[in-house]
């Protein structure tokens, strides 16, 4: 039940939305319960941020507090859909399905969040990906049962609703879009939580000046049909600005800052390290009991439940007894870790464009870019070693995904511009004019190997055939 004394709602203090409230309703009571899951309560053990926690101390917040954030949001979000389409045409079920996929949305996420997916990925984990974790709970898990207490077959509208590459419907874009709940909750608490002082936007002039309108889609230039969807007046044009600009700005600062990275290299090839030892047979080498839930889940990772068993302090938890690892690689890995002793990084895109000099073009220093980074790799494949002496990192973030007939408009900022409805890319200089981030760094783990001066000869070397 969602009552709490008296009969009052239950309330949740949020240090961003203070007073998060669900209601004496029975779908609101609903998802107390879910709440009160063990499923959902394991998201307190698992930060927000990860190991961004090593550059900036106060990014201790969890999934559990940007979930029920999310939630927020989303309630607010169809508030808005309920009074522009009306109470006549408002499909409750769908909304109500919308809101719980909002809740749940990050459900299955492993340690360290995101960082925790490219150890599955490299291993070919099946409980790895948040996604397909998330899915399995909201099908297969009690919180199944609370889901479909309420109306049967919910979980799988659920599960569905948070599985879609694409938004379906204007409910479903509350949860997955360009526009949504969750970004609209973890870029303002990312940025609370870590101190950082960009990236604020003006939420409330936002919401004030969301509107739905049918927008024509198709195939191959040719209409299909309309499709429902948000879109913002021409008075809200420089606050999403603000929210594109701010929400690309949390990237190279806070998501991609070299020590947050660092620290994840260093975790995914302990755990890497860790998984290996044990598939091989040689638990007894890492230094953990077997009744530790990551040799457990090492044995046997198609175990949701052991799956389940993983969370930040189950990690840090560990290190001390990993650092007293029999296998060196394992002992001198958590030891870095638990230390912050973070492998130094080489910039690889600034080092190409310092050697090309002013003015040089973006093409040239991409081209150059690849391939130092690719020779660097090979280099690497050569050495045989398990822990490559160079660890490359690379990633990029576009500030604004363009229109994709596949994608359709529903993953647009549509503004309302000269009597007609327009991508906001088309009306705003600034957003049009952003570059990608690219990030190309290579990581020097392991001291007095020689690595940097290769690094060096490297790049000068690739300049020059660029």
């Amino acid at each position: 039940m969602a009552l709490g004394p008296k009969g009052r709602p239950q309330r949740i203090r949020d240090p961003l939305h203070d007073l998060i409230e669900f209601d004496t309703g029975r779908f609101e009571q609903m998802l107390w319960q879910v709440i009160q899951s063990p499923s959902f309560q394991r998201l307190r053990r698992v930060r927000q941020l990860g190991f961004s926690e090593y550059v900036y101390p106060g990014a201790t917040h969890t999934r559990f507090g940007h979930s029920l954030g999310v939630f927020f949001n989303a309630r607010r979000l169809m508030r808005n859909v309920r009074r522009h389409i009306g109470a006549d045409n408002f499909d409750q079920y769908r909304s109500e399905a919308a809101l719980a996929a909002a809740l749940l949305h990050d459900v299955g996420h492993g340690p360290f969040s995101h960082s925790f997916e490219a150890i599955g990925k490299s291993l070919n984990l099946k409980y790895a990906k948040h996604e397909d974790v998330s899915d399995e709970i909201i099908r297969n898990t009690e919180v199944a049962g609370i889901l479909d207490s309420y109306i049967p077959g919910m979980s799988v509208q659920v599960a569905d609703i948070i599985g879609a590459k694409t938004p379906a419907d204007v409910y479903s874009s509350v949860v997955s879009s360009q526009f949504d709940a969750d970004r609209l909750d973890y870029m303002q608490r990312d940025r609370m939580m870590t101190g950082t002082q960009h990236s604020e936007i003006d939420l409330t002039w936002l919401i004030a000046n969301l509107e739905l309108d049918a927008v024509p889609f198709g195939v191959e230039e040719e209409k299909v049909g309309d499709v429902e969807t948000f879109v913002l007046s021409s008075k809200a044009i420089y606050a999403a600005e603000t929210y594109v600009v701010g929400l690309f700005q949390l990237y190279p600062t806070v998501y991609f800052h070299k020590a947050t990275r660092s620290a994840e290299k260093v975790f995914f090839h302990l755990c890497e390290r860790v998984f290996r030892l044990t598939r091989e047979g040689k638990s007894e080498l890492v230094g953990l009991s077997n009744a530790n839930p990551i040799i457990s889940f090492a044995e046997n990772p198609d175990s949701l439940q052991n799956a389940l068993r993983l969370d930040d302090s189950v990690i840090w938890g560990s290190l001390a007894e990993l650092c007293e690892s029999r296998d060196s690689l394992v002992s001198q890995l958590a030891a870095m870790l638990r230390e912050r002793r973070l492998p130094k990084s080489i910039d690889l895109r600034t080092a190409v464009s310092r050697e090309l000099g002013d003015g040089a073009p973006a093409e040239v220093i991409d081209r150059a870019v690849l391939l130092a980074r690719n020779a660097l790799g090979a280099w690497c494949d050569e050495q045989g070693a398990e822990v490559p002496p160079i660890w490359i990192d690379t990633a990029q973030r576009v500030p604004y995904k363009e229109f994709q007939e596949d994608i359709g408009p529903l993953n647009q900022i549509l503004i309302r511009h000269n009597g007609g409805l327009v991508d906001l890319k088309e009306v705003s200089p600034i957003v049009n004019s952003i570059r990608p981030f690219k990030l190309d760094r290579a990581y020097i783990p392991f001291p007095d190997n020689g690595a940097g001066k290769l690094i060096t000869d490297i790049v000068k070397e690739k300049v020059k055939e660029a």
